[in-house]
């Protein structure tokens, strides 16, 4: 009987310690109270708590984590109602704060991220509010990171997920973006129009530029040819006139060198005054020939009868 309540004893002492040795995972933080009181956090590992005394009032994830809340209505400075949804991004870095600090946490930064977006849009027209998401998106960080520092909670990140203006409004952003896209519709196809008269004029005048340059060339080889063909015609004839008077001044020298040889050979003879008589009569037989109307006859020619006997003489001679 006794060994029995000594193991009922030791079993009981384990379940309790069993139960009280805790294993902390990884991004987790548990908030520990003694008596009713925090006494301490325990980090990533195994901790031992004191039986019946000690508890785990809270585990606390520190990963980042991302709170979706549903559209608020605002209201821009010019009187249009949207509505807005928004996605905060936070983290938990002190978790004694985040378990003391405020109760439903989420549901405070959603009512903050709330007023705090109609006090920003309140002061933003619509055309500004729709086009300005990176400043509200910094405003809201900032005033909510400030706001939720006593809480334990850092805010990363806020985004405006979505902003929708009423239908008519809807309606008239179309239109106007219709007609936007309209005029630079025909901006673009003016300026086209444009660019292409301008190329094809530029075509043209290249083309006409370049037609005169070829004109040019073919005038200026046509010039070039004509002139090229002058001085070759003036050296043909050039070089026929020097061949002319070549072939003129060697006949003349053939003449002379002919006349200068039968002068010789006429001395070398030693003639009387009947050949050179002779010679007189055949030139002027000659002479006698030609068209000439009047002829002088030379006073040496004097009776033909004298002449004649002249001849017979040479003639029996030879």
């Amino acid at each position: 009987m006794g060994a029995i309540v000594v193991f009922v004893i030791i079993l009981v002492l384990f379940f309790i310690v069993v139960s009280n040795f805790k294993i902390v995972p990884q991004a987790q933080v548990y908030v520990v109270e003694r008596l009713g009181a925090f006494n301490r956090e325990l980090h990533t590992g195994p901790h031992m708590l004191f039986p019946f005394i000690d508890r785990i009032a809270k585990r606390v994830s520190i990963k980042e984590q991302v709170a979706d809340f549903p559209p608020q209505p605002v209201i821009t400075k010019d009187n249009v109602t949207m509505q807005i949804d928004t996605v905060v991004f936070f983290q938990i870095t002190n978790a004694k704060l985040y378990t003391y600090g405020v109760e439903r946490p989420i549901a405070a930064i959603e009512n903050l991220t709330a007023t705090t977006l109609r006090n920003i849009i309140g002061e933003m027209e619509l055309d500004s509010t729709l086009t300005s998401r990176d400043t509200i998106n910094e405003k809201i960080t900032i005033i909510l990171d400030e706001a939720t520092d006593r809480w334990g909670i850092k805010v990363n990140r806020v985004e405006l997920k979505n902003i929708i203006p009423p239908r008519e409004i809807q309606d008239a952003m179309e239109k106007q973006m219709k007609a936007e896209r309209e005029r630079r519709e025909k901006i673009l196809q003016a300026e086209g129009d444009k660019k292409s008269q301008i190329l094809v004029a530029e075509g043209e005048k290249e083309s006409k530029i370049l037609k005169a340059e070829a004109d040019k060339q073919a005038e200026i080889l046509k010039a070039e040819a004509e002139r090229e063909a002058t001085v070759l015609r003036a050296s043909a004839v050039k070089e026929q006139k020097i061949l002319e008077a070549q072939g003129e001044a060697e006949a003349i020298d053939a003449v002379q060198s002919a006349l200068a040889e039968s002068l010789k050979k006429l001395n070398a003879a030693s003639p009387n005054e009947s050949v050179i008589a002779l010679k007189s009569l055949e030139a002027f037989a000659k002479a006698a020939d030609g068209k000439s109307t009047k002829i002088i006859i030379p006073s040496e020619i004097q009776g033909l009868a004298g002449l004649a006997a002249g001849i017979k003489e040479v003639m029996s001679k030879d």
